[in-house]
Order: C-alpha cells, then sequence, then structure tokens
C-alpha cells in the first residue's frame, strides 16, 4: 500500500520516514520529496509497505502523531493524476494576449 504522508519537518530524510514505519511492519520503500531546483524537501513523502493490515494500523496510529516538533497527516495515498503537459509554445508574443504593456492602442496612448 502507498501512504501519502504530510507537513513533515523540513529536516527530515528518506531513511527518518522509513523509521517512522518500521516499527509497523516491512517498509518497501520511503521518499521525501524534494524541490528540483533546490534539493530542499517540500515537506511531504511517500511511503511503500507491503502489508496492507500493517499499512492500515500504521496509518492509525501515526496520523495526527508529532513528528520533530510538527503534527504529521498520514493517508492512503491517491492515485497520481495525469496532468497535461507544461511545453509547447507558452502563449503570446509580442502581439499575442494580454499582459501589461502588450502593444494594444490602450495602454500605448493611455497617459
Amino acid at each position: 500500500m502507498n501512504i501519502y504522508v504530510s507537513n513533515l519537518s523540513f529536516d527530515v530524510q528518506d531513511e527518518d520516514l522509513k523509521d517512522f514505519f518500521t516499527p509497523y511492519g516491512e517498509v518497501t520503500s520511503a521518499k521525501v520529496i524534494t524541490d528540483r531546483e533546490t534539493g530542499r524537501s517540500r515537506g511531504f513523502g511517500f511511503v511503500e509497505m507491503s502489508d496492507d493490515a500493517a499499512a492500515k494500523k500504521a496509518i492509525a496510529e501515526l496520523d495526527g502523531a508529532t513528528v520533530e516538533n510538527r503534527n504529521i497527516s498520514v493517508s492512503v495515498a491517491k492515485p497520481r493524476e495525469e496532468r497535461p503537459s507544461r511545453g509547447g509554445s507558452g502563449g503570446g508574443g509580442r502581439n499575442g494576449g494580454g499582459g501589461y504593456n502588450n502593444g494594444n492602442s490602450y495602454n500605448r496612448n493611455r497617459y
């Protein structure tokens, strides 16, 4: 079962996250999600446990628990939604679209 853990301290590492759940059963993976640019924790992560009963017990007992002075939230992870690609043309050039000083005569002649 995949478990979502949020409101983590920014100091929590993958191994720490795994250690929180190990007393409840086998943890097959534990990952704190980090910012791509800075490498800093984003304050949430995912834990994968092989035994669903153990995972449910861990969720029940750890949800709302205080870890490093923060009350963490623990729940069953929802499947990741497909999001549209961020690539592409990205909108207006000189004459395309709105925005400040977009070349429209209204903006040019306003003052």
